[in-house]
């Protein structure tokens, strides 16, 4: 049996995919071990209002990078006491690849988000070239000499999606194995009322994301199913702002999602990559309006892949929002689509292929089995 070291940031979005791999591995009878899931150091909250390269420096230079050396002490002493025989590091708990260099342990990238996948950057040389110089910089403050992408391991990358979603012209390194989005476990929400026969239901998410700008989006939202009494809906309204409410549509500060997406329709939301993935995962078309970080380049995916309609985050209003929920719900090529990438995330595997991955990894004659531990 084989040991793996799991080293995730302290995001919900980053950890949740993974646990069911590490329980598949766990119930084969692997050992496991985590850097992050509960222990990870707090990281700078993004002000609102930042966009494009403000966000992306913001990202890098205040969160990821002194998330990198805040973790590695505690990840070189896990690897030094568990003596794992692969490591596996979240594209952004880069801490995680630098212990795996500094043991000489191969290692796999844990991809949650396709964004990463499909290099946003290419097109933008200068800012590739900033990114480039900052990895490196974090290699030599940290005593690592390896000049290989730390967000990209040469030995095993699981990416969290398919072809299908992400585009068949991608390029990627021949160390990428899709696997699929990993299905949570989530209990029915028996609190909300079964869908009415012949009423269409949409469901309306922005994740965690409020403010100004998030309210007016859910209020025009609501205005568009106003207008619609054909059709019921389920919102998310974290703040409770939304207070005249038509009689068709739900209003909750949280709901079982899963539950939710298994009577939906359609799904209006920020596009981001969980819940993009969950609705593809039932085969529903979407409305995307993206908001920030890694969100546009999904919402674009989605586009490409013909299985929705993205909006102006900023700009959209119920005339918008409307017409966009008419036309995903109404042209059977959407749904067309959203049931193709569906059947292509049911085929990749997800957890247990994600873990039989790794399990050929750590088994991998490549790689010395008295060089994989971290003596």
């Amino acid at each position: 049996m084989s040991r793996f070291l799991f080293v995730v940031p302290p995001f919900l979005g980053h950890i949740n995919p993974v646990l069911p791999v590490a329980d598949e591995l766990t119930r084969q009878g692997h050992e496991v071990a985590w850097v992050g899931r509960r222990d990870a150091p707090a990281i700078a909250d993004r002000p609102p209002g930042l966009r494009g390269f403000a966000a992306l420096k913001f990202l890098w230079e205040q969160s990821l990078i002194p998330l990198a050396t805040a973790m590695l002490p505690e990840v070189l002493r896990v690897a030094t006491e568990f003596r794992p025989d692969v490591v596996v590091a979240d594209q952004q708990a880069l801490a995680g690849a630098l212990a795996a260099e500094h043991f000489g342990l191969p290692w796999a990238t844990s991809a949650t988000t396709s964004a990463e996948l499909t290099d946003p950057l290419g097109e933008l040389p200068k800012v590739r070239d900033w990114l480039t110089g900052l990895l490196a910089e974090l290699r030599t403050a940290c005593d690592c000499p390896s000049t290989v992408d730390l967000q990209f391991s040469p030995h095993l990358v699981l990416a969290f999606t398919t072809a299908a979603l992400l585009g068949e012209s991608a390029r990627l390194p021949d160390s990428v194995r899709f696997v699929g989005p990993v299905r949570r476990a989530e209990p029915d929400d028996s609190a909300l009322p079964c869908q009415e026969p012949g009423r269409p239901l949409v469901f309306v998410s922005l994740g965690t994301v409020n403010g100004a700008a998030g309210e007016r989006f859910l209020a025009a939202t609501v205005e568009a199913l106003r207008l619609r009494p054909h059709l019921q809906a389920v919102v998310v309204d974290p703040t409770g702002s939304i207070v005249d409410v038509p009689r068709q549509v739900i209003v909750r500060d949280r709901v079982a999602q899963l539950a939710v997406l298994a009577r939906a329709n359609a799904v209006v939301c920020h596009a981001g990559h969980n819940t993009v993935c969950e609705a593809l995962g039932n085969g529903l078309p979407l409305v995307v309006a993206p908001i920030r970080d890694d969100q546009p380049i999904i919402a674009d995916q989605v586009t490409r892949a013909g299985a929705g309609i993205r909006l102006r985050f900023d700009h959209a209003r119920a005339a918008q929002i409307g017409g966009a929920i008419d036309a995903v719900l109404t042209d059977p090529a959407y749904r067309a689509n959203a049931r193709r990438i569906q059947r292509s995330f049911q085929e990749a595997g997800g957890a247990a292929t994600a873990a039989r991955e790794l399990i050929g990894l750590a088994g991998s004659a490549e790689v010395p089995r008295r060089a994989r531990r971290a003596d």
